[in-house]
């Protein structure tokens, strides 16, 4: 690999490798960051602040409240080591919880829990929206398999149309279809209404709702009450220690991965490990911190650049929106811990290897140097041998042929990068993958002094999304008063009282319009926003 632009010529390139490359045969990793531009004695520079953060990260562990804008502690590493949790209560939850979804799941395959109408589940419906889908969409993208006993189906937005195109999917097997509905708090509204569209299309087919549902949910909550008194198939717990982001090893991500057949115990085994060895205080041999530390001397702690994300494998494919989440949601922050305004974030975007080399890597080589890569690789292409398609050379040869071509391509333009090395590709893996990118925006945060474990950016965005559906009340409300009589948006927003809000009234008008739903007849003018609407 040619060395890029700017690092320290004292050494080769290979001598830099063989110094940064870090191999962690407990969870089968490798990491190497001699891709990255970061100077001589850099490690030196952090070890005094590393002290303070690791000692955060360990009251984390034990209990400290992390989230103090909700009182609230974060205890996502023990889903997958309950004894670490910092009561007995909250280790015997866990437990039950788990022991509990492989009983579930067990139940289901063998048809002991089955559909109304006889027969067995064959398929999943998972409803539920950010941290409730992205993680079990990726777990199931990743580990699924032709021969798996459930098929999973994601309603992961309150878009109609994407529902019925999920639907469609199901077709006639609706009426052997487990719905699962997942909202901690239970109002989620794009939940809530993927749940109503489904309860409609099982009502269509003639089917009974409560027997195929399943809430996962905080004890409680609106849902959880609807389930219990709609006689449910079963209900599992969502805790207030578990965001939702964190949430892949609770039973936000484990009952469907159960349910698909996905090996549940390597999943959390594998995260389990990867805890242990990025709970060390060494960032010569933490892979946790070290990337960290890595994101921090890109960015230069400020977000100054963005993370790309190239898996060289198919299965990794939605890895990076699912980082896109857990990193941009949890670093994504105005102010900092001690409210000075900072800004502070990473973005993060992806593909796969080698598509990206058709995609966008040309952008990556020579335009703007904005962002710095992580390659993530398997070094086992497959179970058993592969077909050659040129004498000595198979498929998974040419696979890995393209990372390195790419790295080096790149390294000579002087963008950075760095690269993860699995050397199998299993739930054991996966669940080490998740867990060392948890750790590693956990210590990135408590570097920049940040709060990763709140989203007041999130809830702003709900708040002003109820306003726009209250402004649709009365818009909707004056129409039907005004009976036939053609309106403005101007006119229309006057004698509501929301002139200072034309455009929103306008944009409800165009889409009520452009829909049966609100007896909305529009008249296009020039110009457009001259255009008038009327109720029928």
């Amino acid at each position: 690999m040619f060395a890029p632009t700017g690092i320290m010529e004292t050494m080769s390139m290979w001598e830099r490798y063989k110094e940064h490359l870090t191999w962690h045969p407990e969870i089968g990793m490798l990491l190497d960051i001699s891709g990255m531009n970061f100077p001589a004695g850099f490690f030196e520079t952090w070890e005094p602040a590393l002290v303070k953060v690791f000692r955060q990260m360990a009251e984390l562990e034990d209990g400290a409240v992390a989230n103090p804008d909700e009182g609230r502690m974060v205890g996502h590493y023990w889903l997958r080591t309950p004894y670490i949790a910092p009561t007995g209560e909250i280790q015997e939850q866990i437990e039950t919880t788990i022991a509990g979804i492989r009983d579930f799941a067990a139940k289901v395959h063998s048809g002991e829990v089955a559909p109304a109408k006889g027969g067995k589940f064959s398929r999943f419906l998972l409803i539920g929206i950010g941290g409730s889908a992205l993680g079990p969409q990726f777990l199931a993208d990743a580990l699924g398999n032709a021969g798996d006993p459930l098929t999973p189906h994601f309603f992961d937005n309150t878009d109609p149309d994407g529902m019925d195109r999920v639907l469609a999917e199901i077709g006639d097997g609706l009426a052997e279809t487990l719905t699962l509905v997942i909202s901690k708090s239970g109002g989620t509204k794009e939940t809530r209404n993927g749940m109503l569209e489904a309860a409609a299309a099982y009502q269509r087919a003639g089917l009974d709702f409560a027997g195929h549902a399943v809430a996962v949910t905080g004890e409680g909550s609106e849902l959880d009450r609807l389930a219990l008194e709609g006689k449910w198939l079963a209900r599992f717990p969502m805790w207030d220690w578990v965001g939702g982001r964190t949430s892949v090893m609770s039973a936000v991500g484990l009952l469907p991965a159960a349910l698909q057949g996905i090996d549940i115990d390597a999943l959390l085994e594998g995260a389990s490990l990867c805890d242990s060895l990025t709970r060390m205080p060494n960032s010569r041999h933490n892979p946790a911190i070290r990337l960290a530390l890595m994101w921090r001397h890109a960015t230069g702690g400020t977000g100054t650049k963005d993370m790309v994300i190239l898996p060289y494998r198919d299965r990794l494919l939605l890895f990076s929106r699912y980082l896109q989440q857990l990193v941009m949601e949890s670093l994504g922050k105005e102010k900092d811990l001690s409210g000075a305004v900072v800004h502070q974030g990473i973005a993060v975007y992806g593909n796969k290897g080698a598509t990206d080399q058709h995609a966008f890597v040309q952008q990556l080589r020579d335009g703007v140097n904005n962002f710095f890569v992580t390659f993530i690789e398997t070094l086992r292409d497959r179970e058993g041998s592969s077909p050659a398609v040129e004498p000595g050379v198979t498929c998974g040869d040419y696979l890995s042929g393209f990372l390195q071509g790419t790295r080096k391509a790149l390294a000579e333009k002087g963008r950075e990068s760095l690269t993860i090395t699995l050397e199998a590709f299993d739930a054991r893996s996966v669940g080490a993958l998740i867990a060392l990118y948890e750790r590693a925006v956990g210590y990135y945060a408590f570097l920049a002094g940040i709060n990763a474990y709140h989203q007041p950016g999130v809830e702003a965005g709900k708040k002003a999304a109820g306003e726009v559906l209250r402004l649709q009340g009365e818009i909707l409300a004056h129409l039907r008063q005004q009976a036939g009589k053609s309106m403005t948006a101007e006119e229309i927003a006057a004698a509501i009282g929301a002139s200072d809000a034309e455009e929103s009234v306008f944009r409800i008008l165009l889409h009520s319009a452009a829909n049966v739903d609100h007896g909305v007849l529009m008249e296009k003018k020039k110009p457009f926003t001259a255009s008038r609407f009327r109720s029928v």
